[in-house]
């Protein structure tokens, strides 16, 4: 199967936001932890900072990759013409 310019235009848009979001998750995930003893310093309704994001603030985080990549394929496939569901 050959692809098409506009195949690779699609893989191509998928592979940069695919490693946008793995940047934002490898920062939420191992720079924030990394640096947490220092984030405590801060604190933020009643509690420091590293640990807020390393109980709570993460996870938040991490839906919002999820919902955001999830939104952004939905549109990308409607825009390329290979979404699933009624045609």
């Amino acid at each position: 199967m050959q692809l098409t310019a506009k195949h690779h235009e699609y893989w191509n848009k998928n592979l940069v936001i695919t490693a946008i979001l793995l940047s934002i998750w490898f920062i939420t995930t191992f720079v924030v932890g990394w640096f947490s003893g220092e984030l405590n310093n801060i604190v933020i309704a009643g509690f420091p900072l590293g640990f807020y994001m390393n109980a709570q603030g993460s996870l938040i985080i991490y839906v919002g990759i999820i919902w955001y990549y999830q939104h952004y394929m939905n549109k990308l496939d409607f825009e390329y013409g290979v979404h699933e569901g009624d045609d």
